[in-house]
């Protein structure tokens, strides 16, 4: 696709940019300190783990359903160039256009060029997280067309002016008192109340005018059916429904990863898929889309195939797991680094578990590299994931490769960890050096070292490690003294059948 570039493509979000954003820890040390938000995801995910947690066990066949839900992603990935280019095919055939575009810039370059087309000022939008991957919105608003996100919680962030924290549910971490507030403020109605039905009565009445009036739609995709060229979207509120079957051009947008074989494939992926996303037996709404029909639906309909890096993450081995993924979000109501710091402390739309492997790879490691470390590696993520991709095993491998990235970086003399790794490397290399080390420990941290045993606090770059957790003091002596010391203890040990032998 040659299409050229609009200028408002390369507008960025003020926020959720791996480019822009702070390290994880840096950012997940300010997120810490919010207690409201640490107890609404707590909350949120407590709930949505124990409702998951139900359904899952009512079914004797859970790991089959794994097993083969893992099985028809990894063929797909296997084979992936035959089914999109079939998928091309079929749904051209429907009477769709199917766009490809190779990266962030040229996907929103083609829907902008849609867009012109259809002189739009408006859009309506079905969630999609594809779209916040390549900062759709920043350039639809520098364009002059404005967004309108349908799906509830993503409403509540766009009139809040934030973002979101959560693959599945993405107003996680807000509460409902705080979300009466915002639509209070933005939809002019002071006397709304808390109440859930109550506030989703405001935003059925502000969303209903747009879904009536905004010719235009943008959705994501959860799915891509190769064999019938449909593009399958699975949601709770129905305002997907409305986006499909209302305006009358629709622009899909989807990563190429999202292609299934078969419209049978679907029986498995359903499954999965409602199970561990919300923990639900079936999503309430599942809606197919195939082409162009006269007189049912859009009249125009374009499906952007997105790569921006995918093709290179599905030729390495390990990491190629990755692209399976369904996005139910069950790796991250169950991580227990995630239950702490939300979704805002990983920079990108991603976040989680999945997150802190997709996000690097998609920047091809030249940001996030923080995001492999956001974790315990304890594969709580890999028990629940139902494509059964190895977490920890592409976060192992990510981590490697941030080091041979450091290796081959210049030397940073004024680097303090730097210095610090070096100075171990240095130590660690020497037996006679490690003893050394050990014993001028010992007599340097006693000065530090409480009543009890613990240090609480260390002075200059030790501060980073005590700041927020404790360090028991060096023993007295090592393993290796107490061993090379039992001969001469035995010999010396006075008590009834101790000591040496006549």
């Amino acid at each position: 696709m040659s299409t050229p570039v609009h200028p408002a493509a390369h507008a960025p979000s003020p926020v959720m940019d791996p480019h822009i954003a702070p390290p994880f820890p840096e950012a997940a040390f300010t997120i810490l300190k919010n207690t409201q938000l640490r107890k609404n995801v707590a909350h949120a995910t407590d709930v949505i783990q124990a409702k998951r947690n139900n359904l899952v066990a009512e079914k004797a066949d859970w790991q089959e359903l794994r097993t083969s839900a893992a099985a028809i992603r990894a063929h797909v990935l296997a084979n992936l160039d035959t089914y999109l280019q079939q998928f091309e095919t079929a749904c051209s055939a429907a009477g769709g256009t199917v766009h490809w575009a190779r990266d962030a810039a040229e996907a929103r370059a083609i829907i902008l060029s849609v867009l012109r087309e259809e002189n739009a000022t408006e859009v309506i939008k079905i969630k999609t997280m594809t779209s916040a991957e390549i900062q759709l919105n920043p350039a639809l608003e520098a364009a002059g067309i404005a967004a309108i996100e349908t799906d509830l919680a993503e409403l509540i962030l766009q009139l809040g002016d934030d973002e979101p924290s959560h693959i599945v549910v993405p107003a996680l971490h807000v509460n409902r008192r705080q979300v009466r507030e915002i639509f209070a403020h933005r939809m002019g109605l002071p006397e709304l109340s808390d109440d859930p039905e109550a506030l989703t009565a405001a935003a059925r009445a502000y969303l209903r005018k747009k879904f009536l009036s905004v010719p235009t739609a943008i959705s994501g995709a959860n799915f891509l059916i190769a064999e019938t060229g449909s593009v399958a979207i699975v949601e709770s509120e129905g305002n997907g429904r409305m986006c499909l079957t209302l305006p009358r051009t629709l622009i899909a947008l989807a990563g190429i990863e999202k292609v299934l074989p078969r419209f049978a494939d679907l029986e498995v992926m359903l499954q999965v898929l409602a199970r561990s996303a919300t923990g639900e037996r079936m999503n309430p709404y599942t809606s197919l889309w195939s082409g162009v029909t006269a007189g049912d639906g859009p009249e125009r309909f374009h499906v952007v195939l997105l790569d921006n890096g995918r093709s290179d993450i599905l030729g390495r081995k390990v990491e190629r797991q990755t692209l399976q993924c369904i996005r139910c979000g069950a790796c991250m109501n169950t991580c227990p680094v995630y239950r702490q710091t939300g979704g805002h402390a990983y920079g990108s739309p991603y976040a989680g578990p999945i997150g802190a492997i997709l996000t690097p790879q998609l920047e091809h490691m030249q940001h996030a590299q923080s995001l492999p470390y956001a974790s315990s590696l304890c594969a709580a993520c890999y028990e629940v994931c139902p494509v059964k991709i190895n977490i920890p095993e592409v976060l192992i491998e990510l981590r490697a490769q941030v080091i041979d990235q450091e290796r081959s970086q210049p030397a940073r003399w004024f680097d303090p960890m730097y210095l610090g790794m070096k100075a171990a490397n240095l130590v660690f290399a020497s037996g006679p050096r490690f003893r050394l080390a050990q014993q001028l420990g010992r007599l340097g941290l006693r000065f530090f070292t409480g009543k009890d045993g613990w240090i609480r606090g260390l002075p200059s770059l030790g501060a980073r490690w005590t700041m927020s957790r404790d360090l028991r003091a060096l023993p007295k002596e090592s393993f290796r003294e107490w061993w090379a010391m039992r001969p001469a203890r035995a010999a010396h040990d006075t008590r009834p059948g101790k000591g040496s032998r006549s």
